[in-house]
């Protein structure tokens, strides 16, 4: 049986100690996120309306010839629906993305459904890249892809403005070598 008194709540604008999960996706002390810009949500959202508009309209075409029309409504209401849910996912899958440089590593976070924090050392690094599709080029915005000697650690920062993405590949090739020769 406990006997102790509950915790009181917080006071108004006292700060509430962080959550386990905000603990373990914490960037490096000392060194804050820096986050994504929202030409990423603006990307995602022009990808998947063009994805679910294709979709959508295809099956609903296949099912209207095969007079199914009912089946059609339902499949281009159910495609509509997920555009939407989609469209508001890409605003928080932009906002969940941060990267941060730390003296011996690169901190990466991202993932809405499902949060993951990747630490990449400079050492490991092995060739690091900007990749930049049409629709990015005309958002302005560009990927940097870390590539390390494990095949399954290939780490991008999407989304960064292009001017920003260079810089920061400059920086990352810098420290890859000097990490790897031991200066």
């Amino acid at each position: 049986m406990d006997t102790s008194e509950p915790t009181p709540p917080p006071a108004a604008g006292a700060s509430r100690p962080p959550r386990a999960v905000d603990t373990a996706f914490a960037a490096p002390e000392g060194t804050p996120w820096l986050r994504i810009p929202k030409a990423l949500a603006w990307y995602r959202r022009l990808v998947t309306g063009a994805a679910c508009l294709a979709v959508g309209a295809g099956g609903a075409l296949l099912l209207f010839l095969w007079d199914l029309p009912l089946l059609a409504g339902v499949w281009a209401g159910s495609v509509l629906a997920a555009a939407v849910v989609l469209w508001f996912l890409a605003g928080g899958f932009q906002r969940s993305w941060g990267y941060a440089e730390a003296p011996a590593e690169l901190y990466l976070t991202y993932g809405v459904l499902v949060r993951q924090l990747v630490v990449v050392p400079y050492g490991r690094m092995q060739v690091v890249d900007v990749t930049a599709d049409l629709l990015e080029q005309a958002l302005g915005i560009a990927t940097v892809r870390v590539r390390t000697a494990a095949s399954t650690a290939d780490t991008r920062v999407v989304g960064l403005p292009l001017a920003d993405a260079v810089q920061l590949r400059d920086r990352l090739a810098a420290r890859s070598e000097s990490f790897s020769t031991g200066l």
